[in-house]
């Protein structure tokens, strides 16, 4: 069994968060519970492949969370934003950026893998 398996299936946790919004007024917590897919990792059978496609998804949605990050950050500043406002927005901008590639990558490349072993 890949321990990778078990860290990509622990982000499910995050679907947690999305309690607050069920038991308080702050109704953008319920976006949350769209983490709940990500337990499905628990149960699938992984290899070299799946393992090869998750890590290049990751990384790469990583690093453009990054780059959305400081763009966000920097013309949110520039527009007239304090400091504090700019990297809020922009650690919002880069965290949504980041999940939103994750999600269409790893479909991306389980797609054309099965395209593959399927032909």
């Amino acid at each position: 069994m890949s321990k990778l398996k078990y860290l990509f299936g622990a982000t499910g946790f995050i679907s947690l968060l999305g309690f607050i919004g069920v038991f308080t007024d702050e109704r953008v917590f319920l976006c949350f519970f769209a983490f709940a897919v990500d337990f499905e990792y628990f149960f699938i059978r992984s290899d070299e492949m799946w393992e090869l496609y998750m890590t290049r998804s990751a990384a790469r949605s990583f690093c453009l969370g990054m780059i959305v990050m400081a763009f966000t950050s920097l013309g949110n500043f520039l527009a007239g934003g304090s400091g504090s406002q700019a990297l809020i927005a922009g650690l919002a901008a880069g965290w949504a950026a980041s999940v939103a590639a994750n999600a269409v990558l790893v479909a991306v490349y389980k797609f054309s893998a099965d395209r593959e072993i399927n032909g």
